[in-house]
This record gives structure tokens, C-alpha cells and sequence, in this order.
């Protein structure tokens, strides 16, 4: 809820700003990092991290290491249903399984942190903010994804992971073939299919960033939208959240999906 004296758009604004930290003029100062390009996102960051931490405590439960209880706990069988399902899909998509098992994990890995960080969409806007408001932080956004920062960061480590296996597998020269003789396989289309190819790699990890960004941008934007209402946000508050519970999984799917289908593209062979 906008607080008194506030409008609307500083309300919003104020949600808006991450906790940043950069140095200026030999120090290092929080907050005033606008348009500084070496600006760290502390709060996005933080709950990166955190809930990557978080991850790794009910994946430990699905460990072919450990020792497994006739009848296994809620939480050991849901996370067992998650890894099935990821595995499924990789293997799906593999057409060599045995390539898969790298990048089942992986896919595990991104589909889990993302849902969890997608998650954080869900928690009322105030309450983590207005909570460290009291500890003295002024700015606290709790959405990792939300911020365009992390999204390219996952993005641009996918990109790289299929350019490596693309290399890896194909060769040097069968990546460049790819690059240079595809559509059109003539020496003097050559210009034109590398700017085709060119384009077409570079779009992947921007479209798989921006979609994910844009996403959960827009959806916390609807959740400060319907905190301006007040007390008379609650009805409204917990419809957007059910249908945002939608978005949220789907997000983290589609990010997971896109993410093998990169790689599978990257061990075949034209």
C-alpha cells in the first residue's frame, strides 16, 4: 500500500529501484549507481544466491548416494516426481541418451532455481520491503528474475554451454560449416547465410532472457498495481496470485525446454 504523501508513481518508482552498490570517486557508495554500468545489484544477488542454497537441500534428497527409507518423506517423493520428469524430457529430446547426462542435471538445476526465484513474485510486495525499511535498507527488490541482470547472466551461461558442445562435438570447422553454409549451401551465399546464422544464434539468449524478464517484470507490476487499492487488495490480491502461480511454473518450464532444445541442437550433426 502507497504510503502517505506518496503518489502512485513514486510508489511504484520506489519498488522499482534495486539495492545497488558501485564505487564512485575511489569509494564505494549504495544507492547512487544510476547509469553506472559496474553497478552491483545487491539484493538480486543476494536472493540468487540464497535460494540456490535453498535448492540444494531437497535435491540432496533425491540422491542415488543416500540411503532411501522404505517409505520415503512428502518432500524426498515430490522432488523424486521433479527429477523424473526433467530426465523424461532431456531424454525425449536427446536423440543419444547417453549425451543427456550432463545436461539432465543442468536442466534440473535451472528449472528448481528458477521456480524458486519466480516464486518470490508471490509474497505480497510490502512486506519483505517494509521489513527492511525497518532495518535501515531503503531499497529491497525480492525477485531475482525480475531483474533483466540475472536473466542475461542465465541466458548468456546457456549460450556459451551450447557454443562449447557445438564446437565439441562438431568440430572447429563443422560449427563454421554451420555457420557459413547453411541455408544455402553455395560459396556466394556465404555472406548471407553467416549474417542469418549470426543473427539467429545471437537471438537465442536475448529471447531467452527477455521473455523470461518480461514476464515476471510485468507481473510484479500488476502486484503493485493492485497494493495501491489498499485494504480492498486482498480479493484481488490472492486472484492475480493463483493466476500468477500459472506463469511462474511456466516460465521455468519453458526456460528448462528451451534450454535442452539448445543443447540437443548443439550435438547434432547437419
Amino acid at each position: 500500500m502507497a504510503e502517505a504523501g506518496h503518489s502512485a508513481g513514486e510508489y511504484i518508482s520506489h519498488h522499482l529501484q534495486n539495492l545497488t552498490v558501485c564505487k564512485k570517486d575511489g569509494a564505494w557508495v549504495w544507492n547512487e549507481c544510476h547509469g553506472n554500468f559496474f553497478a552491483i545489484n545487491v539484493d538480486s544477488m543476494a536472493f540468487a544466491i540464497l535460494l540456490g542454497l535453498v535448492l540444494t537441500g531437497p535435491c540432496s534428497a533425491a540422491s542415488p548416494r543416500r540411503r532411501r527409507p522404505a517409505s520415503p518423506a512428502k518432500l524426498q517423493t515430490i522432488v523424486e516426481i521433479v527429477v523424473g520428469f526433467v530426465d523424461q524430457s532431456v531424454r525425449d529430446t536427446f536423440s543419444h541418451p547417453a549425451k543427456s547426462l550432463v545436461i539432465a542435471p543442468l536442466a534440473m538445476t535451472l528449472f528448481v532455481w528458477i521456480f524458486l526465484m519466480n516464486s518470490m513474485d508471490l509474497i505480497p510486495v510490502d512486506w519483505l520491503p517494509w521489513a527492511a525499511k525497518a532495518a535501515g535498507i531503503e531499497h529491497l527488490r525480492v525477485v531475482p528474475t525480475t531483474d533483466v541482470n540475472v536473466t542475461f547472466a542465465m541466458a548468456i551461461s546457456v549460450f556459451i554451454l551450447t557454443l562449447y558442445y557445438s564446437i565439441k562435438i562438431k568440430g572447429g570447422w563443422g560449427f563454421t560449416k554451420e555457420l557459413i553454409l547453411q541455408p544455402f549451401n553455395h560459396w556466394a551465399a556465404i555472406p548471407f547465410n553467416f549474417a542469418l546464422e549470426g543473427v539467429s544464434l545471437i537471438a537465442k539468449p536475448v529471447s531467452l532472457s527477455l521473455r523470461l524478464f518480461g514476464n515476471l517484470y510485468a507481473g510484479e507490476l500488476i502486484f503493485m498495481l493492485i497494493a495501491l487499492l489498499g485494504i480492498y487488495q486482498l480479493p484481488l490480491h490472492f486472484a492475480w496470485a493463483l493466476f500468477h502461480l500459472l506463469i511462474v511454473l511456466l516460465q521455468a518450464f519453458i526456460f528448462m525446454m528451451l534450454t535442452i532444445v539448445y543443447l540437443a541442437q548443439a550435438h547434432e550433426h547437419h
